[in-house]
């Protein structure tokens, strides 16, 4: 399917992130909403279409954010894993196929106020959580030690992800944790689930994200420069551990193949970059996968600088999962709209035009997305 140029974002919302005691999952969303109809200049009534995403507790799907919000729209639907790629997947094609002409997306949490024990196994007792992996910083942690075992990488270079992280989130309200840390600082850090320290790993939050997605017709009405979908894909690891090296996530590769090949671009032509990162060691893996470095190559990239304040490849200039909230990557897409309308303040890429967002479902999916102010990238 050609995406190219033929859909927009127009809108996006949210709320303080952080700890938002007393406010539900489906609160957080609606008041998310909310906000990013005000950006598009819309009413919910201009809504056609609702895709909501399911938060770690299993709440917050479709029906309850619509009795909340007070709409019936034609289309809606819910998504358990609907981290804000696949959310926008959904929504670009049910705008291509008809279904709807303009789509809210919502995310709600509210685990850290509502104290919900990462610690216990979400999907069950089996093999992995029997052995004591019942958090994704443990897969992730043996995924680390492998990639140290096979390329040579170390503390250090593996750490500059955590430490730029925190640079950007210095410059970014919205963040959680915005108080320096030098590589001293992530050195002395213990280890939480070794060799992952602290700073690599995400905090728990709650808040709420919404976006708004239209046509690109009606997007030229809108209030805001429209950032267009350039392209999209999407690839599956649904085997798990039945898949070769999976802690790798070597099918990562394939998602990667299947954008550049779609839309004709290539690294070059990514101004900011965005990848979802409940761990550090997603970051390391998708600066592979994706081209941005050789494979084995990303220790040496990250300590080189490319991807700090200043580098060649800002990566997560809003401090991402690990300094700015949890939000299940869905202030990733945020933060790279803003870079786009040239909005991100003292953060700002100079000349950012084209946004990639790359996201994950732990062990199991993957989707990528790119976006521009130019309708014809990629057309």
């Amino acid at each position: 399917m050609d995406v190219a140029g033929k859909v927009a974002i127009v809108g996006i919302g949210h709320t303080v992130q952080g700890e938002l005691p007393g406010r539900s999952v489906e609160e957080n969303a609606v008041d998310a909403i909310v906000a990013a109809l005000a950006d598009a200049g819309l009413a919910k009534e201009d809504v056609d279409g609702l895709i909501a995403c399911k938060s770690a507790q299993g709440l917050g799907n479709d029906v309850a954010v619509g009795e909340l919000l007070g709409v019936n729209p034609p289309y809606a639907q819910c998504l358990d894993y609907g981290t804000c790629n696949f959310s926008l997947h959904l929504a670009v094609m049910a705008i291509l196929s008809g279904m709807a002409e303009t789509i809210v997306m919502s995310y709600g949490a509210n685990a850290r106020t509502g104290k919900v024990d990462f610690g216990a196994p979400l999907g069950g007792v089996d093999l992995a959580t029997a052995s004591g992996l019942v958090h994704i910083a443990g897969p992730a942690a043996l995924a680390l030690q492998r990639h140290k075992y096979l390329y040579g990488t170390t503390d250090e270079q593996f750490g500059w992800i955590a430490v730029g992280q925190r640079e950007w989130a210095g410059r970014n309200p919205n963040a959680i944790f915005r108080k320096p840390l030098s590589m001293a600082d992530y050195l002395a850090t213990p280890y939480l689930v070794e060799p992952l320290r602290r700073p690599d790993v995400t905090m728990i939050s709650d808040g709420g994200v919404a976006v708004v997605v239209t046509t690109a017709e009606r997007a030229r009405d809108m209030p805001h420069t429209p950032v267009y979908v350039s392209g999209i894909a999407e690839q599956s690891g649904v085997r798990g551990a039945y898949n070769p090296d999976n802690l790798l996530r070597p099918w990562l590769r394939d998602a990667a193949r299947s954008i550049w090949t779609k839309t004709g671009l290539s690294t070059s032509d990514i101004d900011v970059l965005y990848i979802q990162d409940p761990t550090a060691v997603w970051s390391l893996q998708m600066l592979e996968y994706y081209g941005f470095c050789g494979i084995g190559e990303a220790g040496p990239f990250l300590a080189e600088g490319h991807t700090r304040p200043g580098g060649r490849l800002p990566l997560n200039t809003h401090g991402g999962q690990l300094s700015e909230s949890y939000a299940w990557g869905w202030m990733h897409m945020v933060e790279a709209v803003r870079q786009l309308r040239g909005d991100a303040g003292e953060r700002q890429v100079d000349g950012a035009g084209v946004a990639m967002y790359c996201s994950s479902q732990a062990f199991s999916k993957a989707a990528a997305s790119i976006l521009s102010t130019d309708p014809a990238v990629a057309a």
